[in-house]
């Protein structure tokens, strides 16, 4: 069962953090197990409403959440970090992107290693070859292809950024 293998890594490096006072670490993941739990009641809500019939046994394990969405989790709280980096170098504010910076970097341990550019370039490739995609128009069709391809292990903006430069030169070179 590795989303538990996962979830229990977070939780004992928490209490690791906590115990040797590392106060970034461990109100980073504070913060991370609070966006879990809150992931978890969503999805228990969702079934609520959808199978009222659940015993409350059955509600908690089918709310459970699975490694992939912790994964998405943890990839959100880093997307809004990222976003938070952009607009504190906007305001001149460097100890601020320098603290997201460092949550990024706590947050990444717990995500599948990342891909290269070079490695996205190359999914980029197949699924343009794939879909028959001739330009910037269907970049809907080759983002369907590409995230499940890509969840977790890349930047979206990177991903969707390389998709852009590939079918703009296409288009060019059409």
């Amino acid at each position: 069962m590795q989303e538990m293998e996962l979830r229990k890594q977070i939780h004992q490096d928490l209490n690791q953090a906590i115990k040797q006072k590392e106060e970034v670490v461990s109100s980073v993941l504070r913060l991370l197990n609070s966006a879990i739990l809150n992931k978890e009641k969503e999805k228990r809500y969702k079934l609520s409403k959808e199978k009222p019939d659940l015993t409350e046994e059955k509600m908690a394990e089918e709310s459970r959440l699975t490694k992939e969405e912790i994964i998405d989790v943890i990839s959100s709280e880093v997307k809004k970090r990222r976003e938070s980096v952009v607009e504190y170098e906007k305001a001149g504010r460097k100890d601020l992107a320098e603290k997201e910076k460092k949550e990024i970097e706590i947050l990444q341990k717990y995500l599948p290693e990342q891909m290269s550019e070079e490695e996205i370039r190359k999914l980029v490739k197949e699924a343009i070859e794939k879909t028959g995609a001739a330009g910037p128009k269907d970049m809907g069709k080759i983002m369907g292809v590409l995230i499940p391809q890509v969840k977790g292990r890349a930047d979206g903006s990177l991903v969707s950024k390389i998709v852009k430069e590939s079918l703009s030169s296409k288009e060019q070179n059409g």
